[in-house]
């Protein structure tokens, strides 16, 4: 190359990743990898301009982070405690909605028969609408059983709101136990969750639109 020029692709590489840089700072929530393929281009190597631009950030104030199939600038771990605000909540969460919420982040896709089971007792609507209306559980589909019950399954906002890259990095059983979070009557069939198998698709169909949610038990 002359002295004095410039590499094309640099160039166009150095702006993708100032794109990328600049969308993940406006935005207030995880963006998905279909959002920034769209500002920067579909030809573009996403992968890896997100893992170059991760590598920049690593050693920062601020990282660039994964939230399930999304991405986010995050305060460094490290730095975490000096910028934590104290949150006045006018309806914290109530112990059985943090039961509730553990099951079905580890039990998921779970029905509130399933979640009832674990616990022990009863599970009142009102309990998973706060988790819903915190945006951490969603409603997921139908499972293939006689009454056709809704099942529940976490999301991104969870995976954000707790730091989890993905269910994968869900803390062990025995954490949450000790914690308190769940009762020591914990059933063998309570697993740490993996990715979708073909069994749990033929047990579960997605909801339709106009599905009110409600159970049909």
């Amino acid at each position: 190359m002359i002295a004095g020029d410039e590499d094309p692709n640099c160039e166009v590489r150095t702006r993708q990743l100032r794109i990328l840089e600049a969308m993940l700072f406006a935005s207030s929530e995880p963006l998905s990898a279909a959002d920034l393929a769209d500002a920067v281009g579909q030809g573009a190597a996403l992968p890896r301009l997100l893992e170059e631009l991760q590598r920049q950030y690593a050693s920062r104030g601020v990282n660039l982070v994964r939230r399930g199939d999304r991405w986010a600038f995050r305060t460094a771990d490290d730095l975490a405690f000096i910028l934590r605000r104290e949150e006045s909540e006018s309806r914290p969460l109530s112990r059985a909605a943090l039961e509730t919420l553990s099951i079905i982040a580890y039990h998921q896709p779970a029905t509130r028969a399933e979640i009832e089971d674990v616990r022990g007792v009863a599970t009142g609507k009102g309990t998973l609408d706060i988790l819903m209306e915190a945006g951490w559980i969603r409603m997921r589909g139908r499972r293939r059983s006689p009454g056709r019950p809704v099942t529940y399954g976490t999301t991104d906002a969870f995976l954000d709101h707790f730091g989890l890259e993905n269910l994968a990095d869900l803390p062990g059983l025995e954490d949450l136990k000790g914690s308190g979070l769940l009762s020591s009557n914990i059933p063998a069939s309570l697993q740490i969750p993996l990715p979708l198998t073909a069994v749990q698709q033929r047990e579960e169909d997605p909801l339709d639109p106009d599905d009110d949610g409600q159970d049909k038990e």
